[in-house]
């Protein structure tokens, strides 16, 4: 079977290596259809991901077809459409024993510091799995993994329903998470540098944006909140400028989520965030029941994600879809590799 691995930052190569025949009591062979090209994705391929050595198969937004079960397995059967939790964890530590599994001590991600699916057929414990609707496509199976991101994130600032919020970053993570939030009842801001990424994000039903390049921040939260500011702020464009701006403007006792993966370590201003009892937040992907979340708001279209998909890759042209990412910077969102 075919499959891509990177050797190193900048380089992609294709290997035929054997089908996985070793299917366990408790496993389920996939055939991989759809990947979706992720922000983090892009961080490894250029070397900059915090913790990510190579070489590496990468692949963990995905979904797949039910082609064998093990002969202890019951949720599954062929012909399943379904996708997984990239996640490895060791169920011993104290993370995992109070079920906080996604922060596991020993965590591995498959597609980062483990092998992901970037390759026609992948082997998966039944307990990771999620069932995906007959009636969902496999491109939308293959967008659960960033959706499940933004169920997570958007339950670390509490409730959100009648709050102010704010989405630094109108990339597909940022355009998930303002819609997740206007889901939990958030009147919500999504902020952005790109004309054509703030465009998607109406076209996904997030009425108000910003583009600080044309009008201040400070006059867009005085336009679309009356002057009440903004209690919650979630930082998705991974800079340090943005999330210098979420600190720096959100009101007094509100809570800044820092989503995103930033390349370089950014600075923040201890100061304001004591002065004026600040929370700033760390997030970490996701939970199973993040995952069946993700897929009923899919399912039931209170999500968008058509917009999303800028365009589509063959397997063999893994490459060329990174470069095309580099290449169109901010006028593109998701890519999707088909396999």
């Amino acid at each position: 079977m075919r499959q891509a691995i990177m050797p190193k930052p900048g380089a992609i190569e294709f290997n035929d290596v054997e089908k996985p025949s070793n299917i366990g009591d408790k496993e389920v062979l996939i055939s991989v259809k759809k990947i979706g090209v992720c922000g983090s994705d892009i961080h490894v391929f250029h070397g900059k991901h915090p913790f990510t050595p190579y070489p590496v198969v990468q692949g963990h937004e995905y979904s797949g077809e039910v082609v064998e079960t093990g002969k202890a397995v019951t949720k599954f059967k062929t012909g399943d459409k379904a996708t997984a939790r990239p996640q490895l964890v060791c169920g011993k530590c104290g993370p995992c024993k109070r079920g906080d599994y996604n922060i596991c001590d020993v965590l591995k991600v498959q597609g980062f510091q483990a092998p992901g699916v970037a390759q026609d057929y992948f082997v998966l414990p039944e307990d990771r799995m999620i069932k995906l609707p007959s009636s969902m496509s496999f491109e939308i199976g293959a967008l659960v993994e960033p959706t499940a991101v933004a169920a997570h994130c958007t339950l670390k600032a509490g409730d959100l329903k009648g709050k102010n919020v704010v989405v630094t970053g109108a990339g597909p993570i940022g355009n998930l998470v303002a819609q997740f939030a206007r889901i939990r009842g958030a009147n919500v801001l999504i902020t952005d540098l790109s004309e054509y990424r703030l465009q998607k994000a109406k076209d996904c039903g997030i009425e108000h944006t910003c583009n600080p390049k044309e009008e201040k921040l400070e006059a867009c939260l005085s336009r679309v909140f009356n002057g009440e500011g903004f209690h919650v702020g979630f930082e998705c464009a991974g800079v340090e400028i943005a999330l210098d701006n979420l600190i720096q403007n959100v009101n007094k006792g509100g809570d800044v989520v820092a989503v995103a993966v930033y390349g370089d370590r950014p600075r923040v201003d201890v100061s304001i965030l004591g002065d004026r009892e600040l929370k700033l937040i760390g997030t970490l992907m996701y939970t199973h029941e993040d995952y069946e979340q993700a897929v009923k708001y899919l399912d039931n279209g209170q999500l968008i994600t058509e917009p999303l998909i800028t365009k589509r890759f063959p397997f063999e042209d893994y490459l060329e879809a990174y470069r095309y990412i580099d290449d169109q910077g901010d006028q593109t969102l998701k890519v999707i590799i088909d396999l």
